[in-house]
């Protein structure tokens, strides 16, 4: 049984497939820069191109995760159905409701095109008889590949403090990417949670303040956090923009250290069995 695989080498992919591995599942991974050769047992590569949806080395797939941003899945809904595609299993965000109302205008955009490709998939979908499921995450973590933590472990080892915006007791719930792929596969082969949205949220909630706390238990320090008003953390986010690993840092990301960003995840543990760890850094989720 082929599995189609959409954003085949990011952080979720990664563990996706070795998880259907396992399962004894083939995947068929499309990636714009595919690996060379074909090293893993049950794992074919494919080149993804904006002409994908005529390639006739595509095999028959019935089955499609998309872990690529939720927006780009339009342009390749003729390849999926030409494949026969019975179900789609696409990762959205909870920041479809985080930043919608954001002051930041890229952030909103962001926002707008999560909605925007939830929105086309269930149209798509229902207009072609293919089975749908969205699942929106919280904030993902873990192998030092992703784009949330790994920022502030870097940050921690490079300059032995991070910075608070007052107390920064906003309510969060980190999501190993472990935990996400389980889900995204019991997704995909589930008959029962066809048409249905899920949420993804991490197996412990702790304030944003203990959360840092920890990322510095997990490189060896003690922690160092400075609290500053917010108009010290503008003027210091202007002047990490300065270096180009910082230049996505706002002050609206530190306006929400207060703000808690909590999403209940009952109904995937009832429908999808999913049941996240709680908030833990392995030194296997730690950057190189």
């Amino acid at each position: 049984m082929n599995t189609g695989l959409l954003g085949a080498k990011s952080l979720v992919g990664e563990c996706v497939i070795s998880r259907l591995s396992k399962d004894g599942r083939h995947t068929v991974a499309f990636s714009r820069r595919p690996p060379h050769g074909n090293a893993e047992a049950r794992v074919t590569w494919l080149q993804l191109s904006a002409s994908s949806s005529a390639r006739s080395e595509v095999p028959p797939i019935t089955d499609w995760l998309c872990l690529a941003p939720i927006w780009v899945l339009p342009q390749y809904f003729s390849m999926i159905k030409g494949c026969g595609a019975r179900r789609v299993v696409a990762l959205s965000s909870t920041s479809l409701f985080v930043k919608n109302d954001s002051s930041d205008q890229s952030e909103k955009h962001i926002a707008c095109c999560l909605a925007e490709g939830e929105h086309a998939l269930r149209a798509w979908a229902e207009a072609h008889g293919v089975e749908w499921v969205i699942l929106r995450p919280t904030l993902i973590y873990g192998r030092g590949r992703d784009k949330n933590l790994t920022e502030i472990i870097r940050f921690v080892r490079r300059w032995g403090f991070f910075p608070l915006l007052g107390k920064a007791v906003g309510l969060r719930q980190p999501v190993h990417a472990e935990d996400v792929a389980a889900a995204c596969v019991s997704a995909l082969t589930l008959s029962a949670v066809a048409n249905r949205t899920y949420t993804l949220s991490g197996g412990e909630t702790l304030p944003y303040r203990e959360m840092v706390c920890r990322v510095f238990s997990a490189v060896g320090k003690l922690p160092h956090l400075v609290s500053i008003p917010r108009w010290m953390f503008r003027v210091a986010v202007a002047v990490l923009h300065l270096l180009p690993r910082y230049k996505h840092w706002t002050v609206e990301m530190a306006e929400r250290m207060n703000r808690d960003l909590v999403f209940t995840h009952a109904d995937t543990t009832r429908d999808l069995g999913f049941s996240p760890r709680p908030f833990r850094l392995s030194s296997e989720d730690l950057p190189v």
